[in-house]
């Protein structure tokens, strides 16, 4: 079963000058899908695509061809009714915790807010938050602060509760961990993951860090200019890439120990002579899924 489908799916901005302006492909001709209760990682260089793609899925970027089904239903041209429709299933987690956060509300209500809107009662909203803010982690009493009273990894606790405060299926993460500290990184990388064992949440993971998106992820999807060059098993993707450009992205990623770290800068360097065609074979992989890799 299929949850999320994008198929062919292409996206292009308007060059200086108007129609007659040059245009800049952001998305070209990228496939793949998220099935009900995994994650996949969508993995790539500033520039390659990936955040669009997550924002096509949202309606917030214009999509040129191509198509995108939810649950069988096509939803990249569904009206301002059916897209509030479809809020419900899906949600969004922001990059910056900051700013994705309105700083004169309580987190009270920014949680309640979704619900309110949603139809829900006062007081079954107000119950909910109590639920939310257990699910995240954050005491009772973080309902009457304000989110710039927190630090960033805890308000990022707060934009994941507002996320899941309607019960969605699935839920884009547009680089939700870029903007914190290595430690906070892991500790709301682990509740990311405790949230879907929990709840069976799908989870589309965005993000320029493969070994983040290694251990989070059940499928990951490499793009590159663009384009997708791999897509496949977390295992295979992350352990046996088929693809150069994957491999330099793993080599990219740093390691502690500073002897191992030598070596794969070296191993980076020798690679440089080589460019890597974006328009090389993809490589999707169809066997069962082994799960993420530790």
């Amino acid at each position: 079963m299929t949850l999320l489908e994008i198929e062919d799916l292409v996206v292009r901005y308007p060059g200086r000058g108007g129609a007659r302006g040059r245009t800049f492909t952001a998305v070209d001709g990228v496939s793949l899908d998220v099935r009900p209760h995994e994650t996949v990682g969508l993995v790539g260089e500033s520039g390659s695509g990936k955040t669009t793609i997550g924002r096509a899925v949202l309606g917030l970027a214009p999509v040129t061809s191509g198509r995108i089904r939810y649950d069988g239903r096509e939803i990249h041209a569904l009206a301002r009714a059916g897209r509030r429709e479809l809020s419900s299933r899906i949600q969004v987690v922001f990059q910056d915790p900051y700013t994705s956060l309105n700083p004169a509300m309580t987190v009270e209500e920014i949680l309640v807010e979704p619900l309110r809107a949603a139809g829900w009662s006062r007081g079954a909203a107000r119950d909910r938050v109590v639920d939310l803010l257990e699910q995240v982690a954050l005491p009772r009493g973080a309902a009457d602060r304000y989110a710039r009273e927190f630090s960033g990894g805890q308000r990022q606790r707060v934009a994941i509760a507002r996320a899941l405060a309607l019960e969605p299926e699935l839920v884009v993460c547009d680089e939700p961990l870029s903007a914190l500290d290595l430690s906070t990184q892991d500790r709301v990388l682990q509740l990311l993951i405790d949230i879907q064992e929990r709840t069976g949440v799908a989870y589309l993971f965005v993000s320029h860090d493969i070994a983040l998106v290694r251990q989070i992820s059940h499928r990951v999807a490499v793009l590159q200019q663009g384009r997708l060059v791999e897509f496949g098993s977390c295992a295979q993707v992350t352990t046996t890439p088929a693809h150069t450009f994957t491999a330099d992205l793993l080599l990219a990623s740093p390691v502690a120990d500073p002897a191992r770290q030598r070596e794969r800068r070296a191993q980076r360097q020798a690679r440089r002579d080589r460019v890597t065609s974006p328009t090389s074979p993809i490589t999707v992989s169809h066997t069962p899924d082994p799960g993420r890799v530790p």
